[in-house]
């Protein structure tokens, strides 16, 4: 069960009950009698599950990273903070948006709902934009026949879940105003066609052995993972439509692996 309904039903639960007691059941129970244990129970928790599933469901949400498929940018036990009120103010629960405020910006880290299981978070680097067209292609990405700058930065390695070592390359890539590092691994190919699944909107994609290239629907984006061959994105199951982001990522608080990544922003 999403974790945003448990709180919202224990919300209703406490509130409730606070209610009945305040206006029911205290008056029958009269002076000098103490409160059953429930009540009591209740009236404490309510206030503090009122502040956590508004702070939770208007202003940040804190996730934890559960793959390296945003390595170097975020690592594998990463505890970020994500701004749930930065692209518009939603509805909890059924993510309705009533209020716009920002759109997605090219280069943002974001949350979103997985298109093909809702009920799971993913977190990715935007890319395309509604309207653009996205070219992936050996290991280059084109972004409205513009290249993208690549600048070698060094190798980077890493051990993947079950000890694999990982060698790659480093590059320092710009979308928009966000500066940041991909890594790149030249011993995979740039795409792995059998893994495509058939999508909403894969009329707009045409694939080959070599690259992927989307035109973006209107209300949807087009989402990559920083680690390029070892990220299941927008290149295998599609685009995120507007009304399954969650928010920006923008701030790590925790890593009990890494005590030094604390503290760090994410760009």
């Amino acid at each position: 069960m999403d974790f945003a309904l448990i709180l919202f039903v224990l919300l209703l639960l406490s509130g409730s009950i606070w209610l009945l007691d305040r206006y029911l059941l205290a008056k029958k129970r009269g002076e000098g009698i103490a409160e059953p244990w429930w009540v009591e129970y209740a009236k404490s928790f309510f206030p503090v599950i009122l502040i956590v599933f508004f702070i939770r469901s208007f202003l940040v949400e804190p996730f934890k990273i559960p793959s390296g498929s945003m390595i170097p940018t975020l690592q594998v036990g990463d505890f970020i903070l994500v701004n749930k009120f930065v692209y518009g103010i939603r509805l909890p629960i059924i993510s309705q948006k009533i209020v716009q405020l920002n759109n997605p910006e090219r280069g943002d880290v974001m949350v979103f709902h997985y298109p093909e299981n809702p009920s799971l978070d993913y977190i990715k680097r935007v890319v395309g934009l509604p309207g653009d067209t996205v070219e992936y292609r050996n290991k280059r990405l084109t972004i409205n026949g513009v290249e993208q700058v690549q600048l070698a930065d060094e190798d980077y390695n890493y051990v993947e879940t079950g000890l694999n070592f990982v060698h790659t390359e480093k590059r320092q890539e710009t979308l928009g105003n966000h500066k940041h590092a991909v890594l790149v691994n030249p011993e995979v190919p740039t795409l792995r066609l059998a893994s495509v699944a058939e999508f909403k909107g894969r009329e707009n994609c045409s694939y080959n052995d070599e690259m992927v290239r989307c035109k973006v629907p209107e209300g949807h984006y087009f989402m990559l993972g920083d680690n390029r061959d070892n990220s299941r994105d927008s290149r295998y199951w599609g685009f995120v439509p507007d009304h399954q982001i969650v928010g920006k990522a923008f701030f790590i608080w925790m890593n009990f692996s890494n005590l030094k990544r604390i503290g760090l922003s994410i760009n």
